[in-house]
C-alpha cells in the first residue's frame, strides 16, 4: 500500500504507518536523545536515548491526537473515515467524502489545530503546576511546544494544511461554490511551497539566516499537493453542473434478455464500431439484470446460438449503478472510492440509461463547452 504498514486500528479506523515514519523517529530519538545526555550527563547508558525514543512517540501520538480530532468531527457528521497515516511529514486522515457544507468543512479542518492547541494546555500545564524536575520536565516542555507549534503551523492558510482548508471553506461560504474555495486555498498554498522552498534553497546556499533542508522538503511536499489540490479543483469546476447522464456513452453496449446468441453476434459483435467485451443486459422493463461477456459467447458451440437466448450467459450480477441526475462530480468520486472503471446509469424508475466510463468523463472535459455552471 505504497509503503505504508498497518498496524491496527483505532476507533474502528485503520491505521498506517508509512516506511519513512521509522526514518523520522530515529532521527528525532538520536536528535532529542543526544541533547538529553549533554544535559543531563547524571543520566547513564541507554537510558538518555530511552527517554528520546519515548519523546518521539510521544510526538507521533500528538500528531496521531491532531488526525483524530479531524477524524472526529468527520464522523460527526455522518463521514466515514478510510483510515489515519503517519509519515515523513506528519500525519494523515484520509475521509471517505468532503463536507457537505462549507460550515461542516470548517469544523473538520479546525478540530486537528484545536485538538493541538487543547494538548499544548495539557503538557504547559503540567509542567508548571507538577513537581517535574530533570529530563521529565525537558520532555514534558517539549511536547508542551511541538502541540504549539504543531497547531500554529497547521494553521497556516493553504493547502494541504488545516489552514488551508479552513480558508477553502470560508471561500466556499463566501462564493457558494465548493471548487472556488479549494482552487484559491491550493493558489495560497503554491505560493507558500514556494516560498519555503526558496527560504531551504538560500539556507542551504547561506543566502539565507532562516530555513533548512528540512524547509525546502516541506516546500516541496506543500507544492506537490497544493498542485494536485489546484488541478482537482480546476476539474471540479468544469464539471460542476453536469451529472451522470451527461457522460454516458453513446451507442453504449446494451443487449436484452431475449435476444438469441446469433443476434447478440451478428448485431452487437459483427455490426459494432467499439471492441465492447463486456455487454450490459436489460429485460423487457429495460431494467438491467445483469452482464454478458464476450468469451462467455466463445464457451457456446455456434450451431446452438440460434436456439439460446443472452440470458443462459449472462452474469446475474449487476455492475455498480447511479442515478440518471447524480452530480458527475460524485460519480467520480464512487468510481475512485470503488476502483471501477466504469458503471451502469439508470433512470429513478430503475430503467438503463447506459453505460459511463472513466474515458468518457476526459472525453466530456476536453470539449471547450464543458465549463462551470
Amino acid at each position: 500500500m505504497n509503503g505504508n504498514l498497518r498496524v491496527g486500528n483505532l476507533f474502528g479506523i485503520p491505521f498506517f504507518v508509512n516506511v519513512s515514519w521509522f526514518l523520522v523517529l530515529a532521527l528525532i530519538t538520536w536528535d532529542y536523545g543526544g541533547g538529553l545526555a549533554q544535559a543531563f550527563p547524571q543520566l547513564g547508558g541507554s537510558l538518555p536515548w530511552l527517554l528520546g525514543l519515548g519523546a518521539a512517540l510521544m510526538l507521533f501520538a500528538s500528531v496521531l491526537a491532531h488526525e483524530l480530532g479531524h477524524s472526529f468531527a468527520a464522523k460527526r457528521q455522518g463521514i466515514g473515515v478510510n483510515s489515519i497515516t503517519l509519515f515523513l511529514f506528519g500525519g494523515l486522515a484520509a475521509l471517505e467524502k468532503e463536507s457537505d457544507t462549507p460550515k461542516g468543512a470548517f469544523w473538520v479542518a479546525i478540530a486537528g489545530p484545536l485538538v493541538s492547541f487543547a494538548l499544548f494546555g495539557l503538557f504547559f500545564s503540567a509542567s508548571q503546576l507538577l513537581p517535574l524536575t530533570g529530563p521529565i520536565a525537558a520532555v514534558t516542555a517539549l511536547l508542551a511546544y511541538i502541540n504549539l507549534a504543531l497547531g500554529v503551523f497547521n494553521l497556516i492558510p493553504g493547502l494541504p494544511l488545516d489552514g488551508g482548508n479552513v480558508l477553502k471553506a470560508l471561500v466556499w461560504q463566501i462564493t457558494g461554490k465548493p471548487y472556488k474555495g479549494l482552487v484559491f486555498a491550493s493558489r495560497v498554498g503554491q505560493l507558500i511551497g514556494w516560498a519555503a522552498i526558496i527560504t531551504g534553497v538560500g539556507s542551504i546556499l547561506g543566502l539565507s539566516p532562516v530555513g533548512n533542508i528540512w524547509t525546502l522538503l516541506i516546500g516541496l511536499f506543500l507544492l506537490q499537493n497544493a498542485n494536485r489540490s489546484a488541478q482537482f479543483g480546476e476539474v471540479q469546476g468544469r464539471l460542476t453542473g453536469f451529472t451522470a447522464e451527461d457522460a454516458v456513452v453513446a451507442n453504449s453496449p446494451v443487449v436484452t434478455t431475449a435476444m438469441s446468441l446469433r443476434e447478440f453476434a451478428d448485431t452487437a459483435l459483427l455490426s459494432g464500431t467499439t471492441p465492447w467485451r463486456k455487454f450490459l443486459v436489460v429485460n423487457e422493463a429495460e431494467e438491467l439484470v445483469g452482464t454478458v461477456l464476450i468469451d462467455a459467447l466463445k464457451q457456446v458451440p455456434r450451431e446452438n446460438w440460434s436456439t439460446m437466448s443472452v440470458d443462459t450467459i449472462m452474469d446475474s450480477a449487476a455492475p455498480t449503478t447511479v442515478k440518471q441526475d447524480q452530480p458527475l462530480l460524485e460519480v467520480i468520486q464512487t468510481l475512485e472510492t470503488e476502483k471501477l472503471q466504469a458503471l451502469a446509469v439508470v433512470r429513478p424508475d430503475g430503467s438503463l440509461v447506459g453505460l459511463l466510463e472513466k474515458a468518457a468523463i476526459q472525453n466530456l472535459l476536453s470539449q471547450p463547452q464543458a465549463q462551470a455552471a
